[in-house]
């Protein structure tokens, strides 16, 4: 496996178990500053239960949008690594393994990618929900 497609694999699933651990700290926080807050919630609370509706919307949006993007500029580049292939029949197995790899490393670039705005906030909502009092 080449550096930097390891790089890239150690990215992806650091980031996974960071947000497989941020994302339940949040919920529950969430979670019980709601059950906390009963039928009638501070202006501290409703400040914090408006954005949670929002700031999910604009992350899957920010997310589609960069998974979106990489696989666009991946169709392109493996597209014209597929042409290359042709033009050289010479290179045979050795271009099939050249597309194969890249098709692999576009993967997981999309993930990456799409990850990246939804790990941003899940992780930065665990910082900051630690230090915020329940009630």
């Amino acid at each position: 496996m080449s550096e930097r497609r390891a790089s890239k694999s150690r990215s992806v699933a650091r980031k996974t178990t960071e947000l497989a651990v941020a994302a339940p700290q949040v919920v529950a926080h969430r979670l019980t500053r709601i059950a906390l807050a009963g039928v009638t919630p501070s202006a501290r609370d409703r400040k914090e239960f408006r954005g949670m509706g929002a700031e999910k919307v604009a992350a899957f949006a920010e997310s589609w949008s960069a998974m979106a993007s990489e696989a666009f500029r991946a169709n392109q580049k493996i597209g014209l690594a597929l042409l290359a292939s042709l033009w050289s029949p010479a290179a045979g197995r050795k271009a099939a393994k050249s597309v194969a790899r890249q098709a692999n490393n576009a993967v997981l670039g999309i993930v990456e990618k799409g990850m990246a705005p939804i790990h941003r906030r899940a992780v930065a909502n665990a910082k900051r929900l630690s230090r915020t009092k329940l009630k």
